[in-house]
């Protein structure tokens, strides 16, 4: 059966660490799996501007034997004259798998009801689980076993990054909290999805609004942009709302001596994030930048093992 990666929780705890330990070993071995010689070509769809995600995707599949196709929906029928399943109809012919970097979780949704090859969502309004195994697989560099492992992020909770802390986190079997304030809470039902995978893996989820809670002795903390792509216009309410949410030196006092700093990128310095944290010695987002190509190859090479038509 296809399998696809839409949301973070697509995945069980023994696959996320099926696919984080395949990752360890790409990375060890950079150009040892070959799933895409011939070259197969993967179809790589943006909605919306990026860099890592296209860099990452792009050098991952030529790594990987492959062609990287990269669409952009501007210059595509997709999103004008032709819906997401008819698209996926399309490219399934042509391609061994379909990349998308979007807005509506739905269109993802469609896409891969529609389809053959795996689908991956390379980030959409909702959830970006392509950033979480990378984190994941960073977090585990630094740390060594996730589970039981405290992170915290604190900003706005309804960002995507939150919704895919919730899951894929609660899955490795880690401590979850989110520090918010009350006008940007995370989606109810993501939080009660976290809530129950946890209770499965030993996981646990915290709500406040209270940061130095949130950050209170975590092992890792995380923070996202304080504006997403087209929400510009929100940009003076939004930072009047967050700004007692900033993670600053005396924030990151809070935590475990030893915490990381995780930021998925672009960083927005002297907003969601003060200099002397994100450029200094706690954090990894550079370790974690890198670690999208690997985590990245590692997902491909688990999807195509059980694409229809894969060998067994």
């Amino acid at each position: 059966m296809t399998r696809h990666l839409l949301r973070d929780d697509d995945l069980s705890p023994a696959e996320q660490a099926e696919v984080l330990d395949l990752a360890v070993r790409v990375k060890a071995d950079r150009w040892a799996a070959r799933p895409l010689e011939g070259p197969q070509t993967v179809a790589v769809i943006f909605d919306k501007s990026s860099t890592r995600t296209r860099v990452s995707f792009a050098v991952g599949i030529a790594d990987l034997g492959g062609s990287p196709l990269i669409i952009s929906t501007a210059n595509s029928q997709l999103g004008g004259k032709e819906t997401p399943s008819d698209t996926a109809r399309v490219l399934e012919r042509m391609v061994a798998a379909i990349v998308w970097r979007t807005y509506a979780q739905s269109g993802l949704q469609e896409m891969a009801a529609g389809t053959t090859v795996p689908v991956v969502n390379a980030l959409s309004d909702d959830f970006h689980p392509c950033q979480l195994l990378a984190d994941l697989l960073t977090i585990r560099e630094h740390k060594g076993d996730l589970a039981g492992l405290t992170v915290a992020f604190v900003g706005d909770g309804s960002d995507n990054m939150v919704h895919s802390y919730l899951l894929a986190c609660t899955t490795a079997g880690m401590h979850v909290r989110i520090g918010f304030p009350a006008a940007y809470p995370p989606m109810p039902d993501v939080v009660e999805d976290a809530r129950r995978i946890g209770e499965g893996t030993g996981g646990s989820v915290l709500l406040t609004q209270d940061p130095a809670e949130a950050v209170r002795g975590a092992d890792v903390v995380v923070t996202d942009t304080w504006v997403s792509m087209g929400r510009e216009d929100e940009k003076a309410v939004r930072v009047e709302a967050l700004s007692p949410y900033q993670v600053t030196p005396a924030l990151m006092a809070e935590a475990a001596e030893d915490a990381l700093f995780l930021h998925c990128l672009p960083a927005d310095r002297g907003y969601e994030v003060a200099p002397g944290v994100i450029d200094g010695p706690q954090s990894v987002i550079w370790d974690e930048a890198e670690n999208r190509l690997h985590a990245q190859k590692a997902l491909l090479i688990w999807l195509l093992e059980r694409a229809d038509g894969a060998a067994a």
